[in-house]
């Protein structure tokens, strides 16, 4: 299922069982994000993910200053991305707004097949303010998910350090108050191993809501990647599994190494992600 069709993922939003959840094996379907390559056009860091054998794609906004999606908008259009995309065989996953913004993207996400907007949730808050200001939170983004279902899409909110959205009682909050099937959570290993969280345990949590997960670690430059880095990440394949998770284990760092270098790391992050599944399918 590529995030584009996106009836898998609803069936996982709103809890009905889909064929997969009555018995068929849960398969790890793998991206990577354009920022990566933010060296490269558009259409050559599509071109250079898919040749690294992944089959979608997160496509990033001015974060860091990633041309990619402000060029999708304003000189592809939707269905040049579209064009370009199924040229190389590679599935939209997701749009990154935390520059930007979902709204001014949300048409073009529809338009391009329908997907995942990532964006951040708001400061943190004392632990005896949380759960009320978690409900004004999910409350504020009722116009976001709203527009979300008009373009057939889904807004994911990740988990960061000093945020609203980080601790192993905000994630609970989140999906206790959250009742929309078109919002859900964006899981950032990374921030959790920083406040010693167990990755695995915050993806049960999660559970259906899930919608974003991100193959990241805590570690200094390349070793953030998996397989790079030290991390052990079978028991978070192996935790996804379990829930039965409908995207796309996304590899992801912060930084720029240059084409190559990048592109061989992404390399060992996709065979060492392929050995953490091949683990767990063996029961390992």
């Amino acid at each position: 299922m590529g995030i584009g069709a996106t009836a898998g993922l609803s069936a996982t939003c709103s809890g009905v069982a889909g064929a997969e959840a009555k018995g068929e094996k849960w398969r790890m379907k793998l991206s990577t994000s354009s920022i990566h390559f933010k060296e490269l056009p558009i259409e050559k860091a599509c071109e250079k993910i898919a040749g690294l054998g992944f089959e979608g794609i997160d496509i990033w906004s001015a974060h860091d200053k990633c041309p990619h999606l402000d060029d999708a908008l304003q000189r592809l259009g939707s269905d040049v991305l579209k064009r370009v995309l199924a040229e190389h065989k590679l599935k939209l996953f997701a749009f990154s707004v935390y520059k930007g913004g979902y709204s001014k993207y949300a048409a073009l996400l529809g338009k391009a097949g329908g997907g995942v907007a990532v964006r951040g949730s708001a400061r943190a808050v004392k632990p005896s303010e949380l759960r009320a200001r978690m409900k004004e939170f999910i409350e504020s983004m009722k116009p976001r998910y709203e527009l979300a279902e008009k373009y057939n899409s889904y807004l994911a909110i990740e988990n960061h350090g000093r945020a609203l959205l980080n601790s192993l009682d905000s994630f609970k909050a989140f999906v206790d108050i959250n009742k929309s099937p078109r919002l859900g959570i964006a899981l950032a290993p990374y921030h959790l191993q920083s406040i010693k969280a167990s990755v695995p345990e915050v993806i049960r949590i999660c559970g259906d809501q899930l919608l974003f997960f991100y193959a990241w670690q805590k570690a200094p430059k390349a070793q953030q990647l998996p397989g790079v880095g030290p991390t052990d990440m079978t028991g978070w394949i192996q935790a996804l599994a379990d829930i039965r998770y409908r995207g796309y284990v996304n590899p992801f760092m912060h930084g720029h190494p240059g084409t190559e270098v990048m592109a061989a790391n992404l390399t060992k992050s996709r065979n060492y992600l392929k050995r953490c599944y091949n683990k767990i399918s063996n029961g390992v």
